[in-house]
């Protein structure tokens, strides 16, 4: 429990962030990698928490594009299933044969109908099918609606496009110590100005014997940049107005640390602001490590080249 002791009581305390301060309440880190948050919600029914919109624009690419496949087979599917209940002798230019034969070409027929395409080959004769192939040209007329402003709403969605390093590192700066991580644009065409930066720390405080969470807003080196062409390194002094003044690799793994980064700044080619938030457990913070630098002067000597794979390398110090 060293630990708890070592927290300097003039460190700047935060109590906005929002995260519980009971560590029985909690599992595992608050914020994952990826920004998002670590948290499954209940208590209220699945209707009102589930949003098909949102998720849909978040999903992953290859998931998006197999939900839209299979809703395409799957609504051509139940049509045709309707069609071969109301009877062959409803449609017209159907080819005699098996079951699955004529099940075959009402499926073809239903995705041309869903698509508003139709060929022509097989026509509805019957009312039955006339009012059937009706609602499906109207559901397949709005389902592409909403399937076009998807993948509109998909392409067109803000996005900060930046890798942050995989691990932060208490480094030598200056006299002493700083805490420090870095990350980068890696899209060539998207160009980041205004960007500001804050850095939370979350740890495990005892207080009248009982361990609560306590936030702490880190002292930045810099919060701020212009513009951000290439990477950027955020470092935290760790002196004597620092949480983790005195810290080792033991005490934060005590203390449960973990970093919350939430960055902000304004995208030219969205023109539009764009955030990203990301964090570091205890154990991503790794100690007397430095990174390396991560970009070089060109054989001509006329171009900077920033080399996006060292992001995440560093050597022991």
């Amino acid at each position: 429990m060293a630990a708890y002791k070592k927290i300097n009581p003039f460190s700047k305390q935060n109590n906005d962030t929002g995260f519980a301060g009971n560590n029985n309440e909690v599992g595992g880190r608050f914020i994952n990698k990826d920004g998002s948050y670590n948290l499954v919600k209940e208590g209220m029914s699945f209707h009102k928490r589930f949003s098909i919109f949102h998720d849909m624009l978040n999903l992953p690419q290859w998931k998006f594009i197999l939900i839209i496949f299979l809703f395409f087979i799957a609504i051509n599917l139940i049509f045709t299933t309707i069609y071969f209940i109301i009877g062959a002798q409803q449609l017209e230019g159907l080819t005699v044969g098996s079951n699955w034969k004529i099940f075959r070409e009402m499926f073809y027929f239903s995705t041309q109908t869903f698509t508003t395409v139709g060929y022509g080959h097989v026509n509805p004769a019957g009312d039955g099918a006339n009012m059937v192939a009706a609602a499906e040209a109207l559901t397949g007329f709005l389902s592409l609606a909403i399937a076009t402003g998807l993948i509109y709403g998909r392409f067109s969605k803000p996005r900060s496009y930046l890798e942050f390093s995989d691990h932060a590192l208490i480094s030598p700066y200056k006299e002493g110590k700083a805490l420090m991580f870095r990350f980068a644009a890696f899209k060539d065409k998207h160009s980041l100005t205004e960007l500001e930066i804050r850095v939370n720390v979350g740890l495990l405080v005892v207080e009248n014997d009982k361990p609560d969470y306590k936030y702490f807003s880190l002292n930045l080196e810099r919060t701020r940049v212009e513009t951000m062409p290439m990477s950027w390194t955020v470092v935290h002094p760790i002196d004597e107005n620092s949480p983790f003044h005195g810290f080792t690799d033991e005490d934060m793994k005590t203390a449960d640390v973990e970093l919350y980064v939430n960055l902000r700044g304004f995208d030219d080619v969205f023109s539009n602001f764009v955030q990203q938030r990301t964090s570091y457990t205890f154990s991503e913070i790794l100690f007397n490590r430095k990174f390396v630098p991560m970009y070089r002067e060109s054989d001509d000597g006329k171009t900077t080249i920033l080399e996006l794979h060292k992001l995440n390398i560093h050597n022991e110090v």
